[in-house]
């Protein structure tokens, strides 16, 4: 059996992945989904929040596991995973890139969504006064983030969404051949995306080529519209 640990992605905590966890857990693996600093029930002050930070809560939990671990990243989350392997690539079996951002040494995700003008994610964000902080246009988050969920889980999710930090959007990664490279990666992309469109994940995975790349007919969450094709994706790594 396997260890799974979750990495969500911008605006989300660790509850967006609650339906993955209980059928992974019931096939028998073994999955941690942390809240990231500042998200979910985690109550470190936003103005703390790096990626430094986000890589660093990831190392924390890769450390402590006998095994090497499948970690997976949503969204935003592709930029935590992708630092936080340059720094314990010993503790990671395999990336998993789920419609995430897929960044090369030296760039930001920023790079990438600056070269995605039709996301509804892009085209809904509201910056705070002093720039520290991003959220979502209420009336765009169901159609940007949920668009093949459900009613009930769309409403659900709308009302966990917190703040979210705009450090970690500018921040570039710094990763090393010998450490980042050595692993392998995977994308899942998802076909009906709004938030990173289809054609920039497909961008990103040729500029940085995965060893295995799996496609899902969805939005930008899977975990929520379709929990049982994204789990048997993840049990066949």
């Amino acid at each position: 059996m396997s260890t799974y640990v979750l990495i969500h992605g911008a605006w989300h905590g660790s509850w967006c992945w609650n339906k993955v966890v209980t059928l992974l857990e019931q096939a028998g693996h073994k999955v941690i989904a942390p809240d990231l600093p500042s998200h979910g029930k985690d109550k470190t002050p936003i103005s703390k929040v790096t990626l430094q930070s986000y890589a660093d809560c990831v190392c924390e939990i890769l450390k402590a596991q006998i095994e090497a671990v499948i970690l997976v990243g949503h969204s935003m989350g592709g930029i935590v995973i992708t630092q936080a392997a340059e720094q314990c690539p010993d503790k990671i079996d395999k990336l998993v890139y789920l419609c995430a951002v897929l960044p090369g040494n030296g760039e930001s995700l920023m790079d990438w969504a600056q070269q995605d003008p039709e996301s509804l994610v892009s085209q809904n964000i509201v910056v705070s006064e002093d720039g520290s902080y991003l959220t979502l246009k209420d009336e765009a988050i169901s159609e940007a983030l949920y668009g093949d969920c459900s009613a009930e889980d769309a409403a659900k999710s709308k009302l966990l969404l917190c703040p979210q930090a705009a450090a970690p959007f500018h921040t570039p990664v710094n990763t090393t051949a010998e450490n980042f490279g050595r692993l392998q990666r995977v994308y899942i992309e998802c076909l009906q995306d709004r938030a990173i469109l289809i054609s920039l994940q497909r961008r990103m995975h040729a500029a940085l080529p995965c060893q295995q790349v799996m496609t899902m007919d969805t939005s930008h969450s899977p975990f929520l519209s379709n929990p049982e094709a994204l789990v048997n994706h993840l049990i066949s790594l």
